[in-house]
């Protein structure tokens, strides 16, 4: 790969984000339900994988898998926060920040969200890489990415229908959810998610040593993994559920890993 393919794939990734989210902005503005930001996100970041890897020329087997993989993850996650995203009418995490802006709520959102097509730009890019690597990838690496892939959708897709479950139980109102997955983590459909962005380094890293563009691709576990443990992800969250459920969810804090799964210390409790 040149570094001009290089400087238009990255050009191409960013354009796109930043039009993406400003859609975004444009429907939060609509219906002043954020719920639906994470959706457009979702959809859209799938799309700029897909599109990525269906022009890739020259076009390779790996070039395929990763058209496949951001249809099948965009398609899963972007579905499931769409469901949610129809009983709510916002997202607690972005209430809290229109809130605090106040009367500049609007301008508020849109740069909050240029930002977020900012911060994206790694895990868009990350599917380029991969798609458009030069030359066949190994079988070994291909498997490794596949096994990677279908685990993390599998553990998310477990774990969000988990959770519902729970929820939907008359019988757990008011409940925190340590059951299954949750009782590994406190955050399992996060960690699956993080998983998933191993897979796209795997297929774009040459380990042969020829073409070292590839190894830009791990910036997408990076930032996925600062941005679920240390930015938007857990901490809002958690700042919520204390406010929620108070000394339950201290509880299960003490008892659970708050992000990679571990067996738990103790029972949580309600």
């Amino acid at each position: 790969m040149t570094a001009s393919t290089f400087i238009l794939g990255l050009a191409c990734v960013s354009a796109a984000l930043s039009v993406i989210m400003a859609v975004a902005w444009l429907v939060w503005r609509a219906t002043r339900n954020s719920g639906w930001v994470d959706t457009i996100w979702t959809f859209g970041l799938g799309l700029v994988g897909f599109a990525g890897a269906v022009t890739a020329r020259p076009m390779h087997l790996h070039s395929v898998l990763v058209a496949a993989m951001a249809a099948i993850w965009a398609l899963r996650l972007g579905s499931h926060i769409a469901r949610r995203t129809r009983g709510i009418t916002d997202d607690p995490r972005y209430a809290k920040l229109i809130r605090d802006w106040g009367a500049h709520a609007s301008s508020g959102m849109f740069w909050l969200l240029q930002k977020q097509a900012i911060v994206s730009i790694p895990l868009g890019f990350a599917m380029w890489l991969a798609a458009n690597a030069p030359g066949p990838v190994p079988p070994l690496q291909t498997a490794i990415a596949i096994l990677i892939f279908v685990v993390a959708v599998a553990g998310e897709g477990i774990a969000d229908e988990q959770l519902r479950r729970f929820r939907h139980d008359a019988a757990n109102k008011g409940k925190i959810c340590d059951v299954g997955l949750w009782s590994w983590s406190r955050h399992p459909n996060y960690f699956f998610e993080w998983l998933g962005w191993l897979a796209y380094p795997v297929l774009a890293i040459d380990l042969g040593g020829h073409d070292p563009w590839g190894y830009v691709a791990l910036a997408a576990p990076l930032c996925m993994y600062w941005l679920l443990v240390y930015v938007s992800g857990i901490p809002p969250l958690e700042e919520h559920m204390l406010a929620a459920r108070g000394d339950a969810f201290r509880r299960y804090q003490m008892s659970t890993n708050v992000f990679f799964p571990w067996p738990p210390k103790t029972k949580a409790g309600g």
